[in-house]
Parts: C-alpha cells; structure tokens; sequence
C-alpha cells in the first residue's frame, strides 16, 4: 500500500493557484490514449520515413561499402550517408568535433550511424537497411573499463576535487580501509523511443517536431548539419513520452537525419528506430568504477578519504565531463570529510557514448559515499545509521564541501531524526536481528539512507530561462516558456504560477508547445531546474503585466497603487472591484501592452573548473529513505517488504506532482540498483537490448508497504519560486537504501563482521554469490 496525506483536487480544480493539488495537465490524455505525441500526428501526403543503417563491429575501418541494393529496393527514395550532410558532419554538444552524424570511415562502436534508407514507408526503410554490404578491416576494442590501463585515453579533460592533506590524514588515521565498487549503468527506456518528424519550407527553413529536452540544441545541431542559420530551424515539442536525460542530447542524430533528408527530398520526412535499434545507438548511464581509501577513528568519524571515479563514457565526450564533475560534485553525499581527494576519469570505450541520465552523474558519486560509511561501519561493528549520523555536515568547521561550497541549509539532521521515528527503526533494526536468528534461509535487511542533492547546471551559463505571456482581451492567457513536458508536470506547475500571479483560474492558461520560434536559446529541461528556472521566468513575465495593469487603473480611476489588489478572478480598485477580464479590456482600449517576455537567471552561483573551487549549486535539496528486504540466501532472489520516505520540497508548487516524482524517482532508482543490468559481449554487442532481456522494475517489484511523506517544515531559504525546491532528480537517489538494506540482509549470514561489498546493480545473481563469500569467509 501506499500512504501519505489526502490531496485535495477538488479544491485544486476550482483555484488551480501555487501549493493545490492540481493533477497533471495530460493525465487524463495519457490513460485514454488522447495525448498527441510525434507518432501520433497526422503525416502530411507524401511523408517518407528514414531508417538507419548501423555498423556490425564495435571498432575498424571501413574499406568498401556498396548501398546499390539498398537503393534499389522496393520503395526507397533516396539513401544518406556523410557525403550528403550539407553542412558539418557533427552533432556533439561539446563542439570536440568528435561525434559524426554518419561515420565516414571509422567504426568506434558496434550499432554507430553509417547510413541512412529514405523510403516511401518504414517497414521498406527498415528492410532495406540489411542489403548493404560493408566490409571493415577491425581493430582491437576497448569494451570494460575494468581493461584499461592509468594511461588509458579520456574522451575530455578530468577533473580533481582537493581540500586538506588527504595523504597525512589517510596514514595518521587509526583505521583504514580501501576497496573498489563497481556501479552499473541504465537505459532510459522510455515510453516513447527517439523520434523526430521534419518538415521542409521554404529557401533553408525546416519545421522539426523533436522528441527532446532541449530544443534549442536540437535547433543548432540541426542548423550546423544543414550549413543554414539557427533562424531557418524551428524545433517544437509539446510532450514527451518520459526522457530522464536520454533526450538532452540524443535527439540530436535523429532530427538532423530527418531535417537532412527532408531538405534534400522536399517531402516531409519522420525517423522512428525499433527498440532494438533505439538501445543499440543511444548512450545511457554511465557505469563507473570507484575506487577508495578511507582512514577513521574508533568512533567512525572520517578523518580523510581519497576517491578514484573511473567511468565508462563511450566514442565521444557527449556530456561526461559534466556527468563525471557532477559524480565528485556528490561524492561527500551528506557527510563532512575533513581532508578529501577526489578524481574523475572519464574513459574512452568502443561502446556508445554515454549520456545524461536523472542525477546526471549524482547518484554514482553518493554510492561511494555510501560504501565508505559501511565500510566504517563493519569494520567497527556498529550501525551504520549510527555512522551516517556521526559524519554528517554540521555548523562552522564542518561544513564545507569539497569543492569548497559552505553547506548553509543542511537538513539532513532533520530529516533522518524524524523519518527514523515515523519508520520505527531503531525497533526493527532488533526484531529483523531477532527473526535472522531463527530464520535459517530467509535473512532480513533494513537501512536507513540520506541524499543531499545540489540544484543547478554546473555550466554556469545554462542557468537561465525565458518565458512569453500574453493576456488577451477576454483575459484568457496564453503561456510559453522555454522547458519541456516529459511527463514530470512542469507546464501544470508553470502555469500555476501564472494563474496565481494574476488570481484567475488554472483553466484560463492556455499551455502551449515549446518552440524555438517564441522563446529562444533556451536551456535544457534537465538538472532539476525546469520549475525553478521557468517558473521564475514566466513569473517575471506576467509580473510585468500585472505592474502595467495596476499603472492603468491607478490613472484610470484615480486611486495610488497600494489600494488596487488582485483578488480571485478580479481586482480590488480602491473601494470597487472590476472582473479580472473587464480590466484587462479596458486597458486593451487604452493601448496597454499585454504582452511580456520574461527571463531569469540563477544568482549567487560561480565555478572555477581549473581550481576545484566555487559554489555550482544554488541550493541543496534533502530527503532520506528507510527500506526493508527479505532474502532467500538459496537463490539470492528478495522481496522489498517495505519502504518509508520523507522528502523535503520546499513550499511545494504541488504536492500531487511532487510525491508522484517522488515514488517514480524511487522506483527507477530502484531498478537501476537492482534489476536493470546492460551487459555488453567481448565484441562490442549490447546484449540486453529489449524488453525480453533488459529488466526493468514491474508493479509487482514496488515495495509492498510503500509511505512517502512531504516534509511540512521545509522552505527554501534561497529565493526560488514560492520558495519551492526541486523534485525531479533529489527522489532518485532514496532507492540507495534498498542496495543497503540488501547488503545488510547479507552481512547477516556472517554475524555482520564482513561488508558485502555488493556491486549494482544486486542482481538476485550478485546477491547469491555474495552471500556464498560471506559464509566462506566467515
């Protein structure tokens, strides 16, 4: 079951204003199959579709290549490859140059773009993508980074992180531990797979609905691959179906393809890849190998720790810089670490060039956080709540991060105390002891884990946004900003923000589909700025508005602006009050511009890559889970029995989307540390690349006792929206205490004297062999 307060949406249908309950925007659409995605519009007479050919070896040299057949198949219109991109051959967000839309000659993973079939429908594309004939002369691949060497290559510059005298502390320290944990990667695994749908115009202008995060990249990649002008490109998207990072930058392939073969055939033209093929050509997380050494004292406190973040990252750089930054950026988690080291390698591998994935890097930084407190905590015998509770950030002398960020909100005190008590889990912790002990084979496991998550973009300049407002005369609204709707309820919760600023109801916002061609050089929905980012910038716009209406009724009747306030659906002019639309058209009569462009952009933040020195983030959001497993030590196969959350949001803009992000996040974090395994062959082949071998969680994988609370205390102390704090990424990384609840459930074969080491994901696989070390161990 499920428990958390009763939302209201009844009362959130008749205000619809910040901090109701309103219900997301599409969610009926979604379950009635009425929302609009790319596949689902009406393709104009003459829409082709396009359909890739990909490589057959993970690294070589192509020596011949001959596409007769596939030109000459039943239904194919024309075929693609880098001779015919008009313009430049890239589509890397970096600008490395290191990231062809078709390959010329060089092979550098097994499934990159060699080609492209334009055919009159998709089934013949696709069939015709298997006549070609390619022969490579291959090469030795690098596939695990587990092979690699310290000079291995890296796909962009690393990046250390220093405060203190990590080697003094590591030898002065009474105890020490080092080790290694090996952290898996993910597939996005959206509903909706990559898609984009182009439309040619006229002289270099093209139309490209595009299923991505980020539309103004996708706008400029499509630009540089046409040699035209960012101003002949429009890219629009009005939803996706889920993205979690897998459409920031992957989008980009796909709508260049699109827009390419649309100009060069004149007709409209749409690409949609199989799963298989979706999987196969599109980077994922990042797995990573982190390597530690911790010195401690016989108390548990972390006097020194020094990481080594070695990631696998693929052909090209793509976002791992930022990706491996963000993973030191969270490799403190909660905790204070008086002298630290940490370092980012950014490897390069013949697979697909890994991407942003939600936490974007995050999640695996905290995981080495967290294996260093178990460490502590078995080879202290103590608890390890106790430990987590012993190294957290604290006042004055602990509480500088190390990247040298001063922890100014620190809430994970709170947040652990009151969910320890509402979890009930000091009583557990002695009756999970108890059954262990008269349960030979089904072994229990409980823990309780803290995430403190930084919110911005750590490239500076992407913390900015921009929105449109218009009030029409019958004092309908209509909005647009420059993020996008993956199913996490950003434009409901913008729009909130709009109708509470003018105090008329959510139904009188129209939210429209994010274009190019009304907001420009936008940022992406990503790095759980979407809210605060937009929110301000449309709140900025229709604050504009409001200040030009409140400037005409006070010379129009005559009364000083502190008399005229805005009530629900109208406004107070002195002693009478006028309906909101009524004076809205009185000030259209006397040309009062209603119309604004709003923007925003993220104070107090700055960042010295070189020096390992700034403050990235604005603001740190909070939340802790408590989760309790079973496991048969015959199988290794488990059941997550029950799973307590408490999640500080700030003043919520809506509670019913935030705890819905909240149990998502969960979930697929869940799933990440779990189930969800990629598995590549030493040939370079992604062996799990559908559905049928590919594991995602199921309904029936959720915890069977699932509470998840908002913490009603919270607000933010930066100046956000309504002071509200971000949701989409922080939740994410609460599925940490199901991967420490297993391990705890395995220690427990050994009188938990020995820490599992388990790696993620913990496979009933992993978890079996684990527990067999134990017991021959111990």
């Amino acid at each position: 079951m499920t428990r958390h307060e009763p939302l209201d949406l009844k009362k959130a249908e008749i205000s619809g204003g910040v901090a109701t309950d309103r219900r997301h925007d599409s969610a009926h659409k979604h379950v009635t199959g009425e929302a609009v995605y790319i596949d689902d519009m009406a393709e104009p007479a003459g829409t082709l579709h396009a359909y890739l050919g990909l490589s057959a070896v993970a690294h070589g040299v192509i020596r011949s290549m001959d596409l007769d057949a596939v030109a000459a198949a039943p239904g194919v219109v024309t075929v693609l490859n880098h001779q015919d991109v008009p313009g430049t051959n890239d589509i890397s967000p970096t600008g490395l140059n290191d990231e062809p839309i078709f390959t010329p000659d060089r092979v550098q993973f097994l499934g990159q773009p060699v080609f492209a079939v334009i055919a009159e429908t998709r089934e013949q594309a696709r069939r015709a993508c298997t006549l070609a004939r390619i022969e490579y002369e291959e090469l030795p691949a690098l596939i695990d980074i587990a092979q690699a060497g310290e000079d291995a290559r890296l796909v962009t510059k690393p990046l250390t992180l220093q405060r203190g005298s990590v080697g003094l502390a590591l030898r002065a320290a009474p105890r020490r531990v080092s080790g290694r944990i090996r952290v898996g990667g993910q597939d996005h695994f959206y509903l909706e797979g990559q898609i984009a749908f182009a439309m040619p115009g006229e002289d270099q202008d093209v139309t490209v609905h595009s299923s991505t995060q980020h539309p103004s990249e996708v706008q400029h990649m499509v630009a540089h691959a046409l040699g035209a002008p960012s101003h002949a490109v429009t890219v629009e998207v009005r939803r996706m179906g889920g993205g979690f990072g897998g459409k920031e930058t992957q989008a980009n392939l796909f709508a260049a393809v699109a827009a390419i073969a649309a100009k060069k055939t004149g007709r409209p033209v749409k690409i949609r890849p199989d799963r298989d093929d979706d999987m196969t050509a599109t980077g994922k997380r990042h797995d990573f190998l982190i390597d530690y050494d911790v010195g401690f004292d016989e108390e548990g406190r972390i006097l020194g720790v020094d990481f080594t973040y070695s990631a696998r990252c693929g052909f090209s750089a793509d976002l791992s810089g930022p990706v491996t930054d963000r993973a030191l950026f969270h490799c403190d988690n909660t905790y204070y670490y008086p002298s630290v080291r940490a370092v980012s390698r950014p490897l390069y591998t013949n697979t697909v060039s890994n991407t942003a994935f939600r936490g974007f890097g995050g999640p695996q930084g905290m995981l080495g956080a967290e294996r260093i407190i178990d460490e502590v905590a078995f080879a202290l015998g103590r608890d390890p709540l106790e430990i987590r509770k012993r190294n957290l950030y604290g006042e004055t002398d602990r509480n500088v991060t190390p990247y040298h960020q001063t922890v100014e909100d620190s809430e994970a005190a709170h947040v652990i105390e009151e969910l320890e008590i509402s979890a009930g889990y000091a009583d557990r912790r002695r009756e999970i002891a108890e059954f262990n002990e008269r349960s030979p084979i089904v072994k229990r496991g409980i823990a309780l884990t803290p995430v403190k998550f930084g919110i911005s973009f750590t490239a500076t300049h992407f913390n900015q946004a921009g929105a449109l407002v218009h009030v029409y005369t019958d004092g309908s609204i209509h909005l647009n900003h420059g993020g996008t709707e993956m199913g996490q309820g950003l434009y409901v919760k913008v729009a909130q923000i709009v109708a509470e600023e003018f105090q008329v109801d959510i139904e009188q916002v129209k939210i429209t589909a994010t274009t190019t061609g009304k907001v420009p050089n936008t940022s992406a929905t990503a790095a759980s700025s979407g809210s605060d980012l937009n929110g301000m910038a449309a709140q900025n716009a229709a604050r504009q508005i409001k200040d030009r209406l409140i400037d005409f009724a006070t010379g129009q009747y005559e009364v000083p602006k502190e008399q005229i306030e805005f009530l629900p659906g109208r406004v107070r002019v002195g002693n009478q009050e006028i309906p909101f639309a009524e004076l809205v058209r009185q000030a259209y009569m006397a040309r009062v511009q209603l119309s604004a462009a709003g923007f925003y952009k993220t104070p107090k933040i700055h960042w010295d890559r070189d020096k390992g020195k700034g403050r990235p983030f604005y603001y740190f959001a909070y939340g802790a889970a408590c989760s309790e497993v079973s496991v048969d030590t015959l199988t290794g196969e488990y059941v997550i029995e029950r799973t307590d959350i408490l999640h500080e949001t700030g003043r919520s803009l809506n509670r019913a989307i935030d705890i819905g992000q909240i149990e998502g996040g969960f979930i697929q974090g869940m799933g990440w540390l779990t189930t969800e395994e990629l598995v590549w062959d030493d040939k370079g082949r992604l062996r799990t690349h559908a559905p049928s071998t590919y594991k995602i969680p199921l309904a029936s994988d959720r915890p069977k006792i699932f509470n998840v609370e908002l913490a009603d205390w919270g607000e933010n102390r930066e100046k956000t929206v309504h002071r509200s704090k971000a949701v989409g990424e922080p939740p994410f990384m609460l599925a940490m205490s199901v991967l420490h609840a297993l391990s705890d459930a395995v220690a427990s074969v050994a009188g938990h004297k020995i820490c599992p080491r388990l790696d993620a994901p913990a496979t009933p696989e992993r978890v079996l062999m684990a527990v067999e070390r134990l017991r021959a161990e111990g």
